[in-house]
Formats: C-alpha cells, structure tokens, sequence
C-alpha cells in the first residue's frame, strides 16, 4: 500500500460543505499555497486523479479538491471516494465549510442566487435539503469551519492556521479565542468557559490592552485558580489525544471562551497552546476569533 506522507509534500485536501460557507474562498487560500485545485470532477474521477497526481513522474505534490453539491449530482457518495481513497493510502484531510442558515440566506440574497438544490422551493428548503445530503460527510470531516461571522481576510486566516505545515505523522491541535457575547463556535470538539477568572476589563489600565499583551496575560495567569483550571484541561486534554488518536481523529479544535475574546480567553489559549507545544507529535496553532471585534 502507498504511503501518503512520501507521495505529496503535504496530505491532500478535500473542500466540502455548504453552498454560500466559503468552498471557493478556501480553494483560493490553497491555490495561493502552491496547490494544484480540482473543482467538481465526479466523485469516481476524484480517485483516478488522487492516482495520478500522487504518481512518481506527476508535477503537482500539493493537491486539494472541491467538492461541492453539483460534485454530487454524479454517481458514487463522497464517503464512498474517502473510503477508497483511504485503502490506497491517499485519505485526504476532509475539510467542511459551514455556516448558520440565516447568514447563507443572507449570501444567496446579496447575490441574487438560486441554491442549487432549490428547485423553484423557498430558498430555505433547498438550504435544508443540502444539509441532508451533507450531514454524513460532515460527521467524518477532519476539520470543520464555521464561516457564519468571518470576513474573507479572516477565513483566511483561519484557513492557514487550522491546515498549519500538514504534517502527516502529528496530530494537530487549533486553540480558538473567543467572546461568548459573539457566539459559541460550531465548529470546537471541546470548549471551555473561563469567564470564571476576575475579567482584567474592569481594570482601568487592562482594558485597552489584549489577552497577548504581557501586563493582561500576567493579571490572569497569576490568578491561583488560572493556573490550577489550566494544570487539570491540560491533564484531561492529554488523556484525551490516544483516543483520539485511535479513533484517527488527527485534527483537534479547542475553543476558550470569555465574555468578549479579548482577555481571559487569550491568555489562556496562549498559554495552553504554549504547554500543549512542549510535548512531542502534535502541531499546534493559535487562532483568535473575536481579537478585534467590539
């Protein structure tokens, strides 16, 4: 059997998800990363150029395909190629985009836009029975980001740290900031609440700064139950990553919270990914979502 981690420079990359999330936003952030993007082949073609690109003799060694509804309008399911994919050695990274109904209701209108899966219905039910058609590939996605309050510019971002180096033989670790005033993410496998440590917002001469900036991180990490709050996540998270490991779940996102994402919630991902990058086989990134938002 083929080995993925010596046949591309970094494991391929499937786009999936939602209509109006973002799919050819991300496939845009990889090509200017150096990938070779296939866009909407049929399901049974995306194993003969997965073959082909990963051949001795083939120019492209970073490959990443979209797929989105009209890929599935074509004979043979998603999970079906990742399946076949993942008995040649080839399993790509499976990463969805997501968004709230609301907000891919509110893309679809500014465009003017019809959903592909609307077949002259309400615009609602089309986007409903997208998120049928989805919801298996959706279970096994690696990755998966909510788009529902990012820019294009944060996307991006979030993007280029979720994907990270791709290392093959690590597991990869996303610690996400965030402000619970602005929503909890959709997209974190564990969260956890920090608005029980005093908020460094109150004090006159914190609140302009952020949870990165050395006089906030030190007001809360010196605080006794910071420390104690982060030695136990850290304790329980670490038991957690064989089993994760064994399930082949190789993508973690753990999301922090506060009330705005500005203080606590900074410092203290800062501080666990710090400790999280001292043990071996695991790629880390930090990502904070609500940094500048009011």
């Amino acid at each position: 059997m083929s080995d993925v981690s010596q046949r591309f420079a970094t494991p391929p990359v499937l786009i999936t998800g939602m209509s109006g999330a973002g799919l050819s936003s991300a496939a845009k952030v990889l090509e200017d990363k150096g990938y070779y993007v296939a866009h909407n082949i049929p399901s049974r073609v995306m194993v003969d150029l997965f073959e082909q690109c990963a051949a001795e003799d083939s120019p492209v060694d970073k490959l990443g395909v979209v797929a989105d509804v009209r890929t599935r309008m074509f004979p043979g399911s998603l999970l079906e190629v990742i399946t076949e994919l993942d008995s040649r050695g080839l399993k790509p990274v499976v990463l969805f985009m997501d968004a709230r109904d609301d907000v891919l209701i509110r893309r679809f209108d500014s465009v003017r836009r019809t959903h592909p899966l609307q077949e002259g219905d309400t615009l609602s039910l089309g986007i409903e029975r997208e998120r049928e058609a989805v919801k298996n590939v959706l279970a096994e996605a690696d990755l998966v980001i909510d788009t529902s309050g990012l820019s294009v510019h944060d996307l991006r971002r979030a993007i280029e740290v979720s994907l990270g180096t791709m290392a093959a033989d690590r597991q990869h670790v996303t610690v996400q900031s965030f402000g619970f005033k602005h929503g909890a993410p959709r997209d974190a496998d564990i969260m956890v609440d920090v608005r029980f440590l005093p908020n460094p917002y109150w004090v006159p001469e914190l609140r302009a700064f952020r949870g990165t900036d050395q006089p906030v991180a030190d007001y809360v990490l010196r605080q006794p139950s910071a420390g104690e709050f982060i030695d136990n996540f850290e304790a329980m998270f670490a038991s957690m990553l064989a089993g994760y490991r064994h399930e082949g779940k190789n993508f973690v996102t753990v999301a922090v919270g506060c009330t705005g994402g500005h203080h606590r919630s900074v410092a203290v991902a800062e501080e666990f990914a710090r400790r999280l990058r001292l043990r071996d086989g695991l790629e880390v990134n930090v990502i904070h979502r609500d940094f500048d938002r009011h």
